[in-house]
């Protein structure tokens, strides 16, 4: 047995320890919710979660050889040395915590990125499987993110230790029941973490919600580059996807949006049209018969003053 868990990496006890803690909260919030009449769960769109989980950690573990491969060969032209191991993870969780806040901006402002990343927000429910609902397509290109943190001198493997702590605490904040942190010591937390408050924002379909609190960990990411959108106390949030999603099967999860983007495509445009299909915001459209994020809230701005 002790030369069985002395075999597994790191990131393997994590995933073991972690899965019982994961299973007695989300239990115990289903059967909480149930016997508040809130009904945070669904069975089919639980289903649908823990579907689109394993696509993303099968299609995640096939394409790890190339993945690690190419941070590890990156890695052997690092050019910083960080000696304490105190500061390198410390260092490694600010810089990793960041890369993922670019991957994730670039994921809702690029329509080609969009499309992988949609199924995550594509829940009418807000719930801690909602956590595991991921994109599925993401690790294909998540690790371009993360090459320039081999060349500050971090290991893969490193990385991917580091990157399974901060899911534990990025699947947690998918939560109704922790409320606002008003009062001290906690309010500080708002200041320098993502709370559940913020994140419930992040998944809202609400036009003032739209594409706020990038963050996985650290909330000052959004604070400083002006994503930051606290929760309004009259403005109930609205969950899911801006637009009606009437087929609801799985695969439709996973491609509805690749189907559409195709569609735009193939419709007789300029070269440099079909580009911006591709890579302007979700929404944009050459005629304006479709609105991006920044678009609505101007139009709704506009609405509240007249």
């Amino acid at each position: 047995m002790f030369e069985t868990i002395k075999n597994l990496t790191l990131e393997q006890l994590i995933i073991i320890t972690t899965t019982p803690l994961y299973t007695i909260l989300i239990v115990g919030e289903i059967l909480l919710s149930n016997y508040q009449h809130r009904h945070y769960y669904t069975i089919k769109d639980t289903i649908t979660n823990l579907y689109l989980m394993i696509l993303n950690g099968g299609l995640d573990l096939l394409s790890r050889g190339l993945t690690w491969g190419v941070l590890a060969w990156v890695y052997q032209f690092h050019f910083v040395e960080i000696q304490n191991p105190i500061l390198y993870w410390f260092l490694l969780f600010l810089a990793e915590d960041f890369v993922y806040y670019v991957l994730h901006v670039v994921d809702h402002y690029t329509r080609f990125f969009w499309a992988a990343h949609v199924t995550h927000h594509s829940s009418e429910e807000f719930n801690l499987t909602v956590g595991f609902r991921s994109s599925v397509f993401q690790p294909l290109y998540r690790f371009i993110y993360f090459i320039p943190l081999s060349l500050f001198g971090f290991k893969v493997a490193d990385m991917a230790v580091m990157y399974s702590i901060t899911q534990i605490y990025g699947i947690l904040v998918h939560t109704s029941y922790v409320p606002k942190l008003r009062k001290m010591p906690f309010m500080f937390l708002e200041y320098v973490f993502i709370t559940p408050s913020q994140h419930r924002v992040h998944h809202a379909s609400n036009i003032e919600y739209l594409d706020k609190n990038m963050g996985m960990c650290l909330s000052i990411w959004d604070r400083i580059f002006g994503t930051f959108q606290e929760e309004i106390d009259d403005l109930p949030i609205k969950y899911g996807l801006t637009y009606p999603l009437e087929n609801r099967n799985a695969i439709n999860i996973v491609f509805h949006a690749w189907i559409d983007l195709w569609a735009d495509l193939l419709k007789p445009s300029k070269l440099s049209t079909k580009f911006k299909l591709l890579f302007m915001p979700p929404g944009w459209s050459p005629d304006g018969s479709t609105k991006t994020s920044k678009q609505m809230r101007i139009e709704l701005e506009k609405q509240k003053i007249e």
